[in-house]
């Protein structure tokens, strides 16, 4: 939901998120007729965004209709002090009059507006985005177990940084949040271009921050692969250990390199043969990563 919600900024101003300017101009046409004035109103280009809209996910598998279904199942109480930030800060006073008197139907409402945009804005896209997510997961896992949870929060990104006594993320607002052994969610972002979190104690805990490789997620391809990688692995395969910067399915694989997925397939298996990707099963996928050797070839 985060990423659907956010998608909206980059929507109304291209310019504002550049790296999604492809998307952009196609979605534009697509929703152009869709009542999206308050969900608009609520999402505004900057500064605090409602909770309720963007719920923390409560598995990592959680699907599109969990996360709508969470939406709706926000209490009252929630949508009304939520809402009423967003008027101290500006919000349009008869969009947001429908969420202070009947918050129960005005969030309905809003989740029909959200079911509506998620199939023309993003469901044609997700699994780029979604494989994209996964890789950030995938690279994150690799870390915790390669050099601990120390390392993983120091290398989320520039706004987050982590100091010995805590998480620190680069916001608008100061506050500070005790855990008290509640964890905290780290939420890898596609439509995001700074760090934000979740700091209030109704929601757990939650630092979102951008994904890593999202600069490539509109690419069509990949770099070309260098000649001396080419002459000893064949320009195919080649190509494919480039397209790894990030761990990937075999379906991104393809459609980055614009080959087919069977081909897509044989390559990978022959690398993974020879000890220079490994693969990872996530959800109803797998996803290739280069093997650390692997890494040193393609630098």
């Amino acid at each position: 939901m985060w990423e659907l919600v956010l998608s909206t900024r980059a929507l109304r101003d291209p310019s504002a998120a550049p790296l999604h300017m492809p998307w952009a101009r196609q979605t534009r046409e697509r929703v152009r007729g869709m009542d999206l004035l308050s969900l608009f109103a609520l999402v505004p280009p900057g500064g605090y965004l409602p909770d309720f809209i963007t719920p923390p996910p409560e598995s990592p598998l959680a699907g599109f209709e969990d996360e709508l279904a969470a939406v709706r199942a926000a209490p009252d109480e929630r949508v009304r002090f939520e809402v009423g930030v967003r008027v101290e800060e500006g919000m349009d006073a008869k969009l947001a009059a429908p969420f202070l008197r009947t918050p129960r139907r005005a969030v309905e409402r809003l989740a029909d507006a959200l079911a509506a945009y998620w199939e023309v804005a993003l469901a044609p896209h997700w699994p780029r985005v979604r494989a994209l997510l996964e890789a950030d997961v995938l690279h994150r896992a690799r870390r915790l177990t390669e050099a601990g949870p120390s390392a993983v929060l120091a290398d989320l990104h520039p706004d987050v940084r982590w100091r010995a006594e805590g998480l620190e993320v680069a916001v608008a607002y100061t506050t500070t949040v005790a855990l008290a052994g509640r964890g905290i969610v780290l939420m890898p972002t596609a439509f995001a271009a700074r760090a934000s979190a979740i700091t209030s104690s109704y929601w757990q805990p939650t630092v979102m921050y951008p994904a890593r490789g999202v600069g490539l997620l509109w690419e069509p391809g990949a770099p070309a692969a260098s000649e001396a990688l080419s002459r000893v692995l064949g320009r195919g395969r080649a190509a494919v250990l480039l397209a790894l910067d990030a761990p990937r399915t075999t379906g991104e694989v393809a459609r980055r390199l614009e080959i087919t997925a069977g081909g897509a397939s044989q390559h990978l298996t022959a690398l993974r043969a020879a000890g220079l990707v490994t693969a990872a099963r996530h959800g109803r996928s797998v996803l290739y990563a280069r093997s650390p050797l692997a890494d040193q070839l393609a630098g």
